[in-house]
């Protein structure tokens, strides 16, 4: 191992992390929330402040049982302080996002030496995938931190060289890292470290660290974080044990029941995208990660992060549900192998790994012009032209850093190359979440929002007809009656079928006998009850959407 002895000057990590928080946070309030995640996410915790009710999460008004309440807790509690705005709707994935690169810090600090741990949070905090899901409001990057804090407690723990006292606390963190991950996303926060931990000592044959891991008073501290809120909602929700554990994490992950079944190569280009501008280090730090520490029966740090990035890799692969930031959890182990790496690279091997963004960055500039394919009425062209320019500097950042770098790490002046790059990434990063921002009449309801609020009264019935809009509910800061769209609230509405309009027949019945009442609907609709002759009056609409009210 390298030795711990500070290498920079106190001043400059302070002044770089002080950079890197600025551009982590500066900008979370800038972007309307999204559709769909970005509003769901944001409304939940919403009807909790508004209703009270902190045990039960809901969704429209509806019971809304698939994932724990830790981040709508967060959430929430952001709302109560600050007020309902875009950046604290944010503010819990960028602020476990952030806290995720100070660890991959720490972590590489004691197990390689500050040269590596500095280098690993700045390959984490630019990466492309780990940057993007920090900046926006879904559950990935909290139950990610936490996951990777059970990591590094774990690595800490058992580390070479820990006395019995600090393994004994750093397992309670990892425990506490366990309970906490559980509560975020589920299951996933303590089975994922359980079989890392057992393909580790079956390969490693290190059966001593079972010993080492606390296990009665670890259990505990689980128990104490998780079992209270799964005992108080269950006693509420009878239907929720059953929703939760078989529905929402068995049959999502053996079936196709979710409808998210992609190839099983899916990751791969997510990886390889996601890990840039990293990418050559990337792949000699993977090349390089199984080779044994001195001390072959000790135990071996590197290897633990090698399982750990194969096994979750794999194990979303092979699951019959992929999205894009459900593989998010291996970047931290990543960054601390490439930080690793980069710590004792030569400077003319790091500039031939930083030299494969320059075609990268070139044709990600040259085909930007290509994104307008993916235009369609919903989403015209001339928003993709406005995006396109926020591409092409994005790729100018990649390309600019990546020159300046190989320059750097030609004279051996390793650690400046890596922190330039590092900002090229943060800077790539921004340019294209602040561009993205001109899809945002498509995109997102902020915009049609403003116009609907002044047609607002206390109590009117606002329907929602066939369709629903995730992000007009947080924006208009109240609930709507679907109609003929259960949409992923179909185990709520089988709970309480009062809540909803099963048909569209009974909603054209109802409507006439509204005194005052407004409605959403896609255009296609609209059309159709136009042509019925259905008296409404339009007050609102975008490419998307069409608002009326009754005449």
């Amino acid at each position: 191992m390298n030795s711990n002895r500070s290498v920079f000057p106190q001043i400059m990590l302070g002044l770089m992390f002080a950079l890197t928080a600025f551009l982590w946070f500066a900008t979370l309030d800038h972007n309307a929330l999204v559709r769909p995640d970005e509003g769901r996410y944001a409304e939940i915790p919403r009807e909790m402040v508004a209703s009270g009710d902190w045990v039960t999460p809901r969704l429209n008004d509806l019971k809304y049982f698939e994932k724990p309440a830790l981040q709508y807790w967060a959430t929430a509690i952001a709302y109560s302080l600050f007020g309902e705005h875009n950046w604290t709707a944010r503010l819990w994935a960028a602020l476990t996002g952030f806290l995720g690169i100070l660890l991959v810090y720490f972590t590489g600090l004691r197990l390689y030496g500050q040269r590596a741990g500095y280098m690993a949070a700045l390959v984490l905090a630019s990466s492309f995938l780990y940057f993007a899901i920090g900046h926006i409001n879904i559950l990935d990057m909290g139950v990610s931190f936490f996951m990777s804090l059970s990591l590094a407690a774990l690595v800490l723990a058992q580390r070479p060289g820990a006395n019995e006292s600090e393994t004994r606390w750093w397992m309670y963190v990892c425990w506490a890292g366990m309970g906490f991950s559980m509560l975020s996303k589920g299951l996933i926060g303590i089975a994922i470290p359980g079989a890392v931990l057992i393909l580790y000592t079956l390969i490693q044959r290190d059966w001593g660290l079972w010993k080492r891991l606390h296990m009665i008073k670890g259990l505990l501290i689980f128990a104490v974080i998780t079992v209270p809120w799964f005992v108080m909602v269950s006693r509420a929700n009878p239907e929720f044990l059953w929703f939760f554990f078989i529905h929402e994490h068995v049959l999502r992950y053996l079936t196709p029941i979710s409808g998210r079944v992609h190839p099983w190569y899916t990751f791969i280009p997510v990886v390889l995208l996601g890990i840039m501008p990293w990418l050559g280090p990337m792949l000699h730090a993977l090349w390089r990660g199984w080779e044994r520490q001195p001390a072959s029966n000790q135990f071996q740090a590197n290897r633990m992060l090698m399982v750990w990035v194969a096994f979750i890799f794999v194990f979303f692969s092979i699951s019959h549900s992929k999205l894009v930031p459900y593989i998010l959890p291996i970047f931290p182990a990543l960054a601390l192998l490439i930080g690793e790496r980069l710590s004792k690279i030569a400077g003319k091997a790091l500039s031939w790994q930083i030299s494969i963004m320059l075609p990268i960055a070139m044709a990600a500039w040259w085909f930007a012009p290509l994104a307008s394919k993916g235009a369609s009425a919903e989403v015209p062209v001339a928003l993709y032209d406005n995006f396109i320019p926020w591409i092409q500097a994005a790729a100018l950042c990649w390309l600019i850093g990546a020159m300046i770098a190989m320059w750097l790490a030609r004279r051996e002046q390793i650690i400046a190359a890596v922190t330039v790059m590092a900002v090229a990434g943060l800077l790539m990063g921004q340019s294209v979440y602040l561009g993205y921002n001109a899809l945002s009449p498509a995109s997102s309801a902020y915009l049609i929002a403003q116009q609907i609020k002044p047609y607002l009264k206390p109590g009117v019935p606002f329907y929602s007809v066939a369709m629903y809009e995730q992000t007009l509910p947080p924006y208009l800061q109240r609930t709507m009656t679907l109609v003929a769209h259960p949409d992923e609230m179909y185990f709520g509405i089988e709970q309480e079928p009062n809540k909803w309009i099963p048909d569209v027949a009974t909603f054209l019945k109802l409507w006439p006998q509204q005194p005052y009442a407004l409605a959403v609907m896609s255009p296609v609709y609209y059309q159709q009850f136009a042509a019925q002759g259905l008296p409404m009056r339009v007050i609102a609409r975008d490419t998307r959407r069409v608002v009326v009210v009754t005449p």
